[in-house]
């Protein structure tokens, strides 16, 4: 099994990382997952926390020979939970991929919490694992792959989001005032 993780400040409001989460794709930068789909959405009455299930659509280009050991095409799947709690101010983001699961698994847990009044903590992990137990050095190196892609990913998906957030901040404060 292999890990990945990071963790770093947005300069800005919990709330308005929180908004801004749901306009990340798609995105020019992120031009891997081209589509997302929403299976479920509800929100708790009773707590007010709002759960989204979705299913991410990505198009990668694999090795050769991971294409050669495992088959399969460009095109793959992630299945994404998201949950948003008003009231304690947290966003939890759990993925796990649906395609080729049968080979390799990658779980990945993402969290936005305030680090201050104006700036939210990102913290992101996961961990991949290949399930192969007969071919150790085949699954190694596939997990390492793994990693490494899913590494440029992230960093894909930081930039991404930071030209989100900055495009978010530009509109708030282009709006005029409202009239007295």
């Amino acid at each position: 099994m292999h890990f990945f993780s990071q963790n770093f400040e947005y300069s800005h409001p919990w709330s308005h990382v929180v908004i801004g989460m749901w306009r990340k794709y798609p995105n020019p930068k992120c031009s891997h997952v081209i589509s997302i789909d929403v299976l479920d959405r509800s929100i708790d009455p009773s707590t007010g926390i709002i759960r989204t299930e979705r299913v991410l659509g990505c198009k990668q280009k694999a090795p050769g020979w991971i294409v050669k050991l495992f088959g399969g095409s460009e095109d793959a799947f992630v299945r994404e939970i998201i949950f948003v709690d008003p009231a304690t101010q947290n966003a939890s983001i759990t993925s796990v991929n649906l395609s080729l699961s049968q080979f390799a698994q990658c779980f990945e847990r993402i969290q936005y919490s305030p680090a201050t009044r104006d700036t939210t903590l990102f913290t992101q992990t996961a961990e991949i694992q290949a399930r192969m137990a007969l071919w150790r050095s085949a699954a190694d190196n596939l997990e390492k792959w793994l990693v490494q892609r899913f590494e440029q990913n992230a960093q894909l998906g930081k930039l991404a989001f930071t030209d989100v957030l900055r495009t978010l901040w530009e509109e708030r404060h282009a709006q005029p005032a409202p009239a007295l």
